[in-house]
């Protein structure tokens, strides 16, 4: 009998400790990729007031001729897109894509320097961002497959085009991984400007600056919790896993005082891509700020490695 009550009370034990692992999961998915709260069904999530730059505001958006751009995902899934139209419009396209818990109306000061370079553009809203639908933000996994489905819908209308990838923060590693996939076309080159190597790697750091805890336990409960909530788990936003299998060539850019994603996780993502590369360090940059600190640099970079391939 004594064998038999250690048993029972093992299991409930055990129960109980899979219950807190989950409970813990679900609070800090919700936290960091649910989308709405009680009183706006879009809002970001509440992540986003940790990590967010309380400084940076959504910019003009590009005066040119536009039109709305729709299409599905591979989950059904309706995606929203805004597609810009230079006076002289060829054959040379970017693809814009925005930040963590951001939509399309934060590229438009990257939009409007394509433009003016006469590139198409086209400024997608990502999963559970903007009009597209979707309860949970997934760090660059169905993000990345939605970017192939706007390129191969580009590349569907116009058989000739050549596209740029353009992609910040979130949005860096979301190019990445959308350029490594075996299902999308037309990609001339990448830009990625200031992506992390993993999800989980720069969740597990915030764990620690914003609530002051260790990753073990907690990630690894958000990592299983994230895959029933989201269909992916938050380790598998990895570009580094996949960067190695990019073709096209990358242009890695980061600033040197970026404290949410530090720029030794671009030297990672570099050293693993094989494709022809270049990176650079923009001096006195923050996290997603390399672009305002030294607009000149940085669009000099941009078209010089655009012109060079």
């Amino acid at each position: 009998m004594k064998i038999k009550g250690l048993i029972v009370a093992l299991i409930a034990g055990l129960i109980a400790i899979l219950m807190v692992g989950y409970g813990v999961g679900v609070y800090f998915v919700n936290f960091a990729l649910k989308r709405g709260n009680d009183t706006d069904p879009l809002a970001p999530p509440a992540a986003c007031l940790n990590i967010h730059d309380k400084n940076r505001t959504i910019p003009a958006q590009a005066k040119y001729k536009n039109e709305e751009w729709t299409a599905i995902s591979a989950d059904g899934r309706h995606l929203a897109a805004t597609h810009y139209i230079p006076a002289n419009p060829g054959r040379r396209w970017a693809i814009l894509v925005h930040g963590y818990g951001r939509d399309q109306r934060y590229t438009g000061d990257y939009a409007e320097v394509y433009l003016e370079q006469g590139y198409q553009v086209l400024t997608p809203d990502l999963c559970a961002s903007g009009k597209s639908e979707g309860q949970y933000i997934t760090m660059g996994v169905k993000e990345g497959e939605e970017i192939a489905v706007w390129a191969n819908k580009i590349k569907a209308q116009y058989p000739d085009a050549q596209i740029v990838l353009h992609g910040v923060s979130m949005g860096a590693a979301t190019v990445l991984m959308a350029a490594a996939r075996d299902d999308i076309t037309g990609i001339a080159a990448v830009i990625e400007d200031c992506g992390y190597t993993s999800a989980y790697e720069m969740f597990s750091n915030q764990l620690d600056v914003i609530f002051d805890l260790p990753e073990y336990p907690i990630m690894p409960c958000v990592d299983v919790v994230s895959g029933l909530k989201t269909g992916v788990k938050i380790s598998d936003a990895a570009p580094i896993k996949v960067v190695d299998r990019i073709k096209a060539p990358v242009l890695f850019i980061h600033g040197a005082d970026d404290k949410l994603i530090p720029p030794d996780m671009m030297d990672r993502l570099y050293d693993s891509c094989r494709s022809k590369k270049q990176k650079i360090l923009i001096e006195g940059a923050g996290h997603g700020d390399s672009m305002s600190t030294d607009s000149e640099t940085y669009w000099k970079n941009i078209f010089d490695f655009l012109s060079a391939i």
